[in-house]
């Protein structure tokens, strides 16, 4: 009981004693913040002190949470850590184009990304909104306590010295005689006592409970946060999903291409062989030649099965080889214009080039437009291609355009399309692909 007693004693002053040094940090911290805010909006200087301010107020509120929980006998779960920038990061509509201008100047998409996901984090605010309480009640509860640490031992002092020491009161008097100064010192060491045992711990325990209640999410805002964190895990196993069914689609292809092409092209050639060594029996000549056109046919099919599984021209040639090729076989006359891509991922690149290629097919066979466009370039961690034409417009998604098809294939990997086709055109097809960073 005693050991117990001691170490809530120790932990009510630990807490107490800190609060004084941290409420007058507080007072510096807060205005700091809004300043390297300020600087991220006027200078670049910003970009890379603000979201280091709210990293440091962010630790210093888990700190302090946690040393409150520990202070009440609550176990307080740390906060979740803001993840740099992934390849599902990526503002949209203005806030994308503010951040893809100031990227595209500053080269600082990476801290963009980190700043808005911090701001769009509740444990930021949380965490700003308890500075704000803290740089007044922290400062005031620090005083109180360092009062009752050394308020004993000064009363104990002042008992003692009051006849050696002049202007020496007791609890406002002063003492004419020791039997009254050891009476006033007396009470007035009692009252301090009582505020180092009973009063501060008390005062700890209010401070701690405000900083639990102002750090901790809401019962909403842990709903919220276990649904974000379960999207995070559901994109990321989808991601490593469509990374393994591709790297599977690539090792059919390859087997297909080696093994099972291989040898109708040695089927074929056999029959015709066959064929001209028969020439003399015109019946058998006739089926050697059905089998040799029907081997060469079927060998056409898997040609086309395998450049729908992944085409080998993004192997031997990139995606901007890919996209040019496709370009020069579309019947519409199309320019091209393909930024620096960098090193992309096999299934981006895969969605960029059927995307490419189910859009010119459509530019072809229903806009009836005179010319085209097709234009891929790269903004930070997202692939963003488009194709525009002059055509009728118009596009019906329900009537099999390929659309859907297009927006399954972005969907897939947690892309964004969006299509512009008014009646009378022209038409446009705009897609945003993760790409990493």
């Amino acid at each position: 009981m005693a050991g117990r007693t001691a170490r809530g004693l120790r932990r009510s002053a630990d807490l107490l004693f800190v609060s004084l040094p941290s409420g007058m940090a507080a007072m510096v911290a807060l205005p700091l913040l809004g300043v390297t805010a300020l600087t991220t909006i006027i200078a670049g200087l910003g970009l890379v002190l603000f979201p280091l301010a709210l990293e440091v107020v962010r630790r210093w509120a888990d700190w302090e949470r946690r040393r409150s929980g520990a202070l009440l006998g609550v176990d307080v779960p740390p906060s979740p850590v803001v993840r740099a920038p992934g390849p599902t990061t990526g503002a949209r509509g203005v806030a994308g184009s503010f951040e893809r201008v100031l990227s595209s100047h500053l080269g600082a998409e990476w801290t963009l990304a980190r700043i808005r996901r911090l701001l769009t984090d509740r444990a930021t605010w949380r965490a700003v909104r308890w500075l704000l309480v803290h740089l007044v009640v922290g400062t005031a509860t620090g005083l109180v306590g360092l009062t009752a640490i050394l308020g004993v031992p000064a009363t104990i002092v002042q008992t003692f010295a009051w006849s050696s020491i002049r202007g020496v009161t007791l609890l406002g008097v002063t003492p004419p005689n020791w039997p009254v100064a050891l009476l006033l010192g007396g009470i007035q060491t009692a009252v301090c006592v009582w505020l180092l045992c009973w009063g501060a711990p008390w005062l700890a325990h209010r401070q701690a409970l405000m900083t639990l209640r102002l750090l901790s999410p809401s019962a909403a805002e842990l709903r919220a946060e276990e649904l974000a964190a379960r999207v995070d895990v559901l994109t990321e196993t989808r991601a490593g999903a469509v990374d393994a069914h591709d790297a599977e689609l690539r090792r059919i292809e390859r087997d297909l291409h080696d093994g099972t092409q291989a040898r109708l092209v040695s089927i074929a050639m056999r029959l015709g062989v066959a064929e001209q060594t028969l020439k003399d029996d015109p019946e058998v000549a006739k089926l050697v030649q059905e089998a040799r056109v029907g081997a060469e046919e079927a060998m056409q099919e898997l040609r086309e099965v395998i450049r729908t599984m992944y085409p080998p021209i993004l192997s031997d040639r990139g995606l901007d080889g890919a996209l040019a090729a496709l370009v020069a076989r579309c019947p519409v006359p199309t320019t091209l214009d393909v930024g620096d891509l960098g090193q992309l991922p096999t299934p981006v690149e895969a969605a960029a080039y059927f995307v490419v290629a189910e859009a010119l097919t459509n530019v072809a066979k229903h806009s009836a437009a005179t010319e085209a466009d097709v234009r891929a370039s790269r903004y930070g961690d997202r692939l963003v291609v488009e194709v525009r034409d002059n055509g009728i417009g118009g596009i019906d998604e329900s009537r099999g355009t390929g659309v859907a098809g297009i927006r399954r294939r972005v969907g897939a990997i947690d892309g964004a399309s969006h299509i512009e086709s008014p009646a009378g055109g022209p038409s446009s097809l705009l897609v945003e692909l993760p790409c990493g960073s």
